[in-house]
């Protein structure tokens, strides 16, 4: 028999709840063997063949514990007897595994290593299903992660629902003394949510689980659907007094001053999933419905993108003696991240082939289909203003048009992965980079010489600009009013790769998807002679048209950092002041 070698192996026990389930736990017990570790199996109430059977059964196992309940009184009962007996034997750990087989044994050494790493820490699977897994059981699951998020007011607790665990014993016990948890089949999400207000996390492992056929179910559709309701209600409740605590757990710490390269994504993309999981679905109202809740906390809790959204919009304000485009009042920062949070869903559902073409206004659809039509390869400057992904999955899906986009490699990564769910083609023609160099342009230039387009983006600096006026890798323009940095590499790549530029933009500015495209140059031509001045010249024309379009339609800016952050060299700005007061 082998052993798997632990350090601390008699810290840890199993604790199989069992109810009729006699025909599937040998099979179990025989996975979970190599462990060597006692089981303490506690039968909940079991028919009386099912308990004689279960009784010869553990016989078999010298390392099998029975205890039984007179009477059935539900999943969570029997987790708790079990857990208080393994606390009474002098465990510290107890690895609770449900008896029907559903859960696959192998990862049991992931979840010990987990625990060892993480010793205060309740770590839970994280189920990855099959196609065995009714569609109703996916959905109802949903629903509960969400009730959990709000009642945590975090994305943290990735499942609440799986029954493979390993419990810390002294807190959950001292939790169970202390609180009335649920005692049938709301009992997994009443301790985890009930334990982390206590301040234990929880770690989550990814566990394959598979629904035999034939298997036995104990949920009450009627019962248990009221008791789990009635436990969500209890812990929203419960809630509400922890409001500033959960709040100020849960709000990670930036770091100061940080490039937009150098940060990473705001975690809690698994809610995005649950919105593309409701939009399949149940459509878009649906998801739409479920979204406020989440751009809520990625308000409530980014404080930097919330000051960035805030100056953004106070700058913008400044222009509107010129350009009155747009009621004054729309522009909160809250709507600022509601509408991130609506393109979001006009990816999702653009991917999914719901918008096309011929769906949206655009001035520039016969100039679109125009090119089309040349099967010619041309490049398109975008920006973080609007929707590009869009663009980019309705000419894919509606025309053949492979579009070749750039993205920053270390940025793009979590959300990507959501595409690819909702469409497998969303990530085909993506390039991720670390910095524009020649192989990057020599795999560009033989894609548009097939006809394929590419998308460079022209307003993110890809370095870290902190060399203030000794970074050779941007260019100051005035944008808005102020001073703005931005990156010469696009304009270079563009003028290298030799190729027709338009700009594109997908804006929503009146609630309906809007397309702009225009031309920019035939061909960006940055001569020997007076290079750089002729580079001032396009990145301030690509600057000045970004500002018009942001005076369209304001709330579409997604660079939710300080754009103009970073110190313009002395030269500069007075060279910049000096032409003003010449106007």
């Amino acid at each position: 028999m082998s052993v798997i070698p632990f350090p601390t192996p008699k810290h840890y026990c199993f604790v199989i709840p069992c109810y009729n389930h006699s025909k599937t736990l040998s099979c179990v017990l025989k996975n979970i063997e190599s462990h060597q570790l006692e089981c303490i199996l506690v039968d909940d109430g079991s028919a009386t063949h099912a308990a004689l059977e279960l009784e010869q059964i553990a016989a078999q196992f010298h390392w099998v514990t029975l205890i039984r309940l007179a009477t059935n009184q539900g999943k969570g009962e029997a987790v708790m007897t079990g857990l208080k007996h393994a606390l009474s034997l002098g465990y510290k750990y107890a690895i609770q595994i449900d008896a029907d087989g559903q859960h696959d044994t192998k990862t049991i050494s992931q979840l010990i290593t987990q625990s060892e790493l993480h010793p205060n820490a309740l770590i839970s699977g994280c189920p990855v299903y099959d196609k065995s897994v009714p569609k109703h059981r996916l959905i109802a699951r949903y629903i509960t992660h969400f009730w959990v998020w709000v009642e945590t007011l975090s994305f943290s607790l990735k499942d609440s629902m799986c029954g493979f665990r390993i419990y810390p014993l002294q807190q959950s016990c001292h939790l169970i003394e202390q609180s009335q948890i649920g005692k049938r089949m709301d009992f997994d999400t009443d301790i985890m949510v009930r334990l982390y207000w206590q301040g234990i996390p929880s770690i989550f492992v990814p566990t394959h689980v598979t629904y035999p056929k034939g298997g036995i179910s104990h949920f009450r559709t009627l019962k248990d659907n009221l008791l789990i309701t009635r436990m969500h209600t209890r812990l929203f409740f419960g809630m509400l007094p922890r409001i500033p605590s959960l709040i100020k757990r849960n709000i990670s710490e930036e770091n100061q001053q940080l490039h937009w390269s150098q940060a990473e994504e705001r975690k809690g993309l698994f809610g995005i999933r649950l919105i593309l999981k409701l939009y399949q679905f149940f459509g878009r109202n649906v998801a739409q419905y479920i979204m406020f809740p989440v751009i809520a906390y990625f308000w409530l809790t980014g404080k930097k993108q919330r000051q960035a959204s805030k100056l953004y919009l106070q700058t913008v304000k400044s222009y509107y003696e010129k350009m009155p485009l747009v009621d004054k009042k729309q522009l909160t920062t809250f709507r600022h991240f509601q509408r991130f949070g609506d393109s979001l869903l006009d990816k999702l559902a653009s991917w999914q082939g719901d918008i096309k073409l011929d769906d949206i206004y655009s001035t520039s659809k016969q100039e679109f289909l125009d090119i089309i039509n040349k099967k010619q390869g041309i490049i398109l400057l975008c920006s973080h203003l609007g929707d590009m992904e869009m663009c980019r999955a309705i000419a894919e899906l509606s025309h053949n048009i492979k579009i070749n986009a750039l993205v920053f490699k270390k940025n793009a990564v979590r959300f990507n992965q959501i595409l690819q769910e909702a469409n497998q083609a969303s990530v085909i023609n993506l390039i991720e980079v670390d910095t524009l160099g020649p192989d990057t342009a020599i795999l560009l230039k033989q894609k548009l010489e097939l006809g394929e387009w590419v998308a460079i983006v022209g307003d993110r600096t890809s370095n870290n600009p902190y060399h203030r006026s000794q970074d050779n890798s941007i260019i100051w323009a005035d944008f808005l009013g102020k001073p703005a940095p931005f990156p010469k590499g696009p304009f270079i790549l563009s003028s290298a790769l030799g190729f027709p530029v338009y700009l594109v933009w997908g804006l929503k500015p009146n609630g309906r998807f809007q397309i702009y495209l225009e031309p920019f140059a035939d061909k960006l031509v940055l001569p020997r002679k007076n290079r750089y001045s002729e580079l001032e010249l396009i990145v301030q024309k690509y600057a000045n048209r970004l500002e018009h379009y942001c005076l369209i339609s304001p709330l579409d800016w997604f660079n939710f950092y300080d754009f103009w952050q970073f110190n313009q060299p002395k030269q500069i700005n007075l060279m910049i002041n000096s032409e003003k007061h010449e106007k």
